[in-house]
């Protein structure tokens, strides 16, 4: 038996983010997906270390890995025309949820459900972590843009800083103070 599974995931490197905007430089769900999985792996340690959680960083991060996964095969829809209206982002969450099946069937069977929650992005406390991490890593392309004078990213940088702050987990405030003002900084300055 031969599976397409993981040679599907390889082609994630192909599929650019931020398509309706000018990029200084373009991102790939891959790299997006890779850093989603250190904050939210951080996001979750911060919990449990410092505002008392019990959750499973590693598993976490396992599934911020593959939050993305299905974009393989649907690709990744701009943000403004995904939530245009209730009846488009319904019908996105559909195709999403077709493209998530099409993938898993790819696995070999005995394989299947140990994929299938990773894939599936369910409402809960671990994928409430993923979906900060999420808009965490979007901040910061932003504000990678803006220091590359791309002003394009002005606006998407105060919307999403704004739904950051309205999230209202510790865990993610801490972050945002302690480690993403160093984002802003040059390598010189990081020295």
């Amino acid at each position: 038996m031969k599976s397409h599974f993981f040679a599907y995931l390889s082609k994630m490197k192909y599929i650019n983010r931020w398509g309706l905007m000018r990029n200084t430089r373009q991102e790939n769900i891959q790299e997006h997906s890779h850093q989603v999985a250190i904050i939210a792996h951080a996001l979750a340690i911060i919990k449990n270390s410092l505002f008392g959680g019990s959750l499973d960083a590693e598993h976490i991060m396992a599934l911020a890995a593959y939050h993305e996964a299905g974009e393989v095969i649907i690709g990744d829809l701009a943000t403004p025309i995904k939530y245009f209206n209730p009846e488009i982002k319904e019908a996105y969450k559909k195709i999403e949820h077709i493209a998530e099946l099409k993938l898993l069937e790819m696995l070999p069977e005995e394989l299947r459900e140990y994929y299938e929650t990773m894939l599936h992005q369910e409402s809960d406390e671990n994928h409430r972590v993923v979906k900060a991490a999420d808009k965490i890593c979007a901040y910061l392309k932003c504000v990678e843009e803006l220091k590359a004078g791309n002003e394009e990213f002005m606006k998407a940088s105060a919307n999403i800083r704004t739904q950051i702050d309205d999230l209202g987990m510790p865990e993610v405030d801490y972050f945002m103070q302690v480690f993403v003002p160093s984002f802003s900084l040059t390598l010189d300055e990081l020295n």
